[in-house]
């Protein structure tokens, strides 16, 4: 039976991969039950988590598996809803029985995408202005605008509508796995809505990778998830627009080829209203393709 306590109804998933003193130090921020996902970390991260949170509950991965160790912890997790978090991101306190409660009051609602604050001075992430004005509107049965994307550390999801879903798969992976879901939550019926009022913060961590590299793993995982999930022509298109996007578009557009077969056996294409709601999204330029075989 559910806890009575809002709070005590979302678990946390980090996933993690070689940041022990960043995993350590916002740890203890979380509020509820938290589990740590470990990407076969080298730096001793999992047994530093189990000596100094012994509550947590730590599963070690034999190999980097992306985003996909966020599936292994929603898939241990035993609450209603599950709350993402980086290494280096937290939810504000509260945050998590807001979100509990929100989600409570809209039965069809699968993911909420909360305000984000950056770094040590808490700037508002770009991104936040973005989500609020989304052309979408706000849907039926949902308590904000509604959307087709979201970022991972910033977001709640009803864990029945996120594993249905496919949840994060071995495809797509990370970073960029974001899209596909929303895509199949959307397609499912499922709202994806911005709640403003569900606060996290992010201090992005010195263990990065370049700027470019990012890129071109942004570029790979868009192209897999048109693969994925869009009409061929779309596909087309943006592989034309990575090969000619520079040498980060070049090397997402290689980095895509080897996960072109797994892409192929579990391509589906989304529904006329889901394509319709991407239209809408990006505007007169990117118009709804006739419908053609998969």
């Amino acid at each position: 039976m559910d806890s009575p306590d809002p709070q005590r109804r979302v678990t946390v998933v980090v996933a993690t991969r070689n940041r022990r003193e960043e995993l350590l130090a916002n740890l203890d921020r979380h509020e509820g039950p938290v589990v740590v996902v470990d990407n076969a970390s080298t730096d001793g991260s999992a047994d530093a988590v189990r000596a100094a949170h012994p509550r947590a509950q730590v599963v070690e991965l034999p190999r980097n598996v992306g985003a996909v160790a966020r599936t292994v912890g929603v898939r241990l997790a035993r609450t209603p809803y599950v709350a993402f978090a980086d290494d280096d991101s937290w939810w504000a306190p509260g945050a998590l029985a807001r979100a509990a409660a929100v989600l409570d009051a809209h039965p069809r609602l699968g993911l909420i995408a909360g305000s984000i604050a950056v770094g040590p001075e808490e700037r508002p992430d770009p991104l936040n202005a973005v989500l609020a004005a989304s052309p979408l509107g706000i849907l039926p049965g949902s308590p904000g605008p509604a959307l087709l994307g979201f970022v991972a550390c910033g977001a709640i999801v009803r864990r029945s509508a996120f594993l249905a879903a496919g949840a994060f798969d071995d495809v797509v992976r990370f970073p960029g796995e974001e899209e596909r879901l929303a895509l199949d939550l959307f397609d499912a019926g499922w709202r994806l809505s911005y709640v403003p009022e569900v606060h996290a913060h992010h201090h992005p961590s010195p263990r990065r990778g370049t700027d470019d590299h990012r890129q071109a793993g942004l570029v790979r995982s868009h192209l897999l998830t048109a693969l994925l999930r869009r009409p061929l022509r779309v596909v087309a298109r943006e592989a034309l627009a990575a090969a000619c996007g520079g040498r980060p578009g070049r090397r997402g557009l290689l980095g895509a080829l080897p996960r072109v077969p797994a892409a192929l056996r579990a391509r589906r294409r989304v529904s006329p209203t889901t394509e319709a709601a991407l239209a809408l999204l990006h505007g007169p330029g990117h118009p709804v393709p006739p419908e053609e075989n998969p």
